[in-house]
Order: C-alpha cells, then structure tokens, then sequence
C-alpha cells in the first residue's frame, strides 16, 4: 500500500499537507504516513520512515510510532472491555465501551506527540528543516515497480529483521516449555497440564519474580507471565491467560469460557485478581509499553544499531509502569474498584 502511494504521487502530497501541523511538535511532515500506517502495525510504519532525509527527523519518527494502537492491541482491549465494561453506557446511549476504546487510541497519539516534543527538544534537538519537495504528477502507479518494491522490502525484513525475532521466539519459548513438568497429561486434561506446565516453567518462575514490582499495578504473577509471553506478539497475552486459567489454548478474545474465568478468577485470599480497574490499568499499560520483538528488530534494522530499539525499549517500559500505576492507584484514590 505504501508503495502505491508512493509510485502515485499521493505521498508528496500528503507530507506537504501536513507538513505545518508536524512542525508544531517538530516532526517533518512526511512524518505523518508512516504514523498513520503505525496504526494498522508499526512495521511497515518504520519502514516507511525511510522517505525522511534528515536522520533525527527519522529517528524521532521510529521513536513515537509504536505509540499508535496497532490492529495487534485490539484483541487485549477488546478482551478487557467484553469481561467488564460490555452493555454499560455513558448519559443512557453513549457505549462505555467504545469510548475506552476511542480514549485507548487517544492516550497513544498524545502520548507520541508529547514524547516526539521531547525528543525534538533534548537528545534528537536540530532546528526545522525547511520542506523543500518536488511534487510529481499523479499518475496510475506502475505495478511492476510497486511488485519490485514490495518483493525488495519483504526480503530485507525477513533477512536482517527475521534473525532477531526468530532468536527472541527460540528464548520466549524455552522460557514457557522448560523445565518440563515430567508428566504426562491424559488426554482429557490436556488443558489442565499445559497450566501446569505455564506456572512450572522459567516464564512462571520469571513471573513469581516480578510480581513484587507489578503489583503496585494490581496485577498479580499470572498476569505477569502473560506481559512477558506477550512481548512475542501483543495478542499473545489473550491465549496465555486461556491457558493459565485453564480454559485452553485455542480461545480467543471473545471467548466466554475465558471471560467468565477472568470475571471469576481469586487470589489465595478469595479476593477477585480482576476488576475494572484491573483490567482499564493493563489497556493502559498496553497503549504506552513496547511488547513487541517484531518492532525492536525493525528499529534495530532501519537504525543499524542496538542503541536506539533498546532505548525505545526501555522509556516505553517506563512510561507504560508510570501510566499504569497511576491509573490504578488514582483510581483507588477515587473509590474505583
């Protein structure tokens, strides 16, 4: 698709368009395509930025892209909203749902406009360059050119970006495949066993570990296995916890088995682990974290270094806790539960 743009004249256009409003925060406006595509996956998003000469200018684009709620983040808010917010309305016909929906994609374009201002400003400070652009016809765009593109892209992903994340799957999967529980699951309990298994394994264990840090968040061991199985894809998170919570490995986002065990789920206390609180705090943390290899690798691409994907890393990290703690102990503040 965005070699149809390119090859139709459409993209000078549109970056010249923008370029005012991209300004304000100190972005180049052949910014903005690459952010919009972001919001279907930050991939080719990234990719896109290439068509921005200026290196800062680029970098504090890749930076800010996977702020954009990516079609891979509509399974967990559509799995917390289903489990606790389904059929409620604001003022008796506004759907509650579709506005935390709507707020979801709104906290992830303030949060990259505020950050890309920052950016700008400190590590990535240059003075505006002038938008200087040669406007070609429109045409119909050449479709051996865009096949040539698309092939040209494609290979380049799985060759440079392809090793990283198929070395990230091999870590992510022994960390929930060892060490093996030693028995062998009947056949009619084999969800049973891969529970087992889950809460046995080094992404268990790792689980256990960090839970003294996620749960000023309200967010127990379970739910931390599921953040970290969920770095391999977002939309992991919703089968981890199928099988965590014994419902199978199968269900999806929709599920009522898996949002009936959600609902019902007890700590060693017999207190609810979810709430809605809970659950608005991780689509909060969801909309600011990087729990994505497939990005880190393409940022380690297009940068050609480890400096910058592990810096995007880390302050998304950062400010996805921050947002999410504040979320849930505001909320407490407040009475939520």
């Amino acid at each position: 698709f965005v070699s149809l743009l390119e090859d139709s004249g459409y993209m000078a256009r549109a970056a010249f368009l923008m370029d005012k409003l991209m300004s304000r925060v100190g972005l180049h406006g052949k910014a903005f395509l690459p952010l919009m595509s972001s919001f279907a996956c930050a991939i080719p998003g990234i990719m896109a930025t290439r068509t921005i000469e200026n290196q800062r200018d680029r970098f504090a684009t890749i930076l800010i892209a996977p702020f954009m709620s990516c079609s891979a983040r509509l399974p967990v808010y559509t799995l917390m909203i289903g489990a606790f917010f389904a059929g409620q309305t604001v003022f008796g016909f506004i759907s509650l749902g579709a506005l935390l929906m709507l707020a979801m994609y709104s906290i992830g374009i303030a949060a990259a406009i505020i950050v890309a201002f920052i950016l700008k400003h400190t590590i990535l400070k240059s003075p505006p360059p002038p938008f200087v652009m040669e406007l070609p016809p429109y045409r119909v765009p050449n479709l051996r050119t865009v096949v040539q593109n698309m092939i040209t892209r494609a290979w380049l992903f799985v060759k440079r970006a392809g090793t990283v994340i198929l070395a990230i799957s091999i870590i992510l999967w022994a960390l929930a495949y060892f060490p093996r529980t030693g028995s062998s699951p009947s056949a009619s309990e084999p969800t049973a066993a891969e529970a087992v298994q889950m809460q046995n394994s080094y992404a268990g264990q790792l689980g256990h570990l960090i839970e003294p840090v996620i749960q000023p968040l309200g967010f127990d061991w379970k739910i931390g296995v599921a953040l970290i199985a969920s770095f391999a894809a977002r939309e992991v998170l919703v089968s981890t916890l199928s099988i965590i919570y014994n419902v199978g490995k199968d269900e999806n986002e929709e599920s009522t088995t898996l949002i009936a065990a959600i609902r019902d789920a007890k700590d060693s206390a017999g207190k609810p682990v979810w709430t809605p609180l809970t659950a608005l705090t991780l689509m909060v943390f969801f909309v600011l974290a990087m729990q994505c290899m497939s990005t880190l690798a393409v940022v380690r691409r297009e940068t050609n270094s480890w400096r910058w994907p592990l810096f995007m890393l880390g302050y998304m990290t950062c400010l996805a806790y921050l947002g999410a703690f504040l979320t849930y102990q505001g909320g407490k503040l407040v009475g939520l539960q």
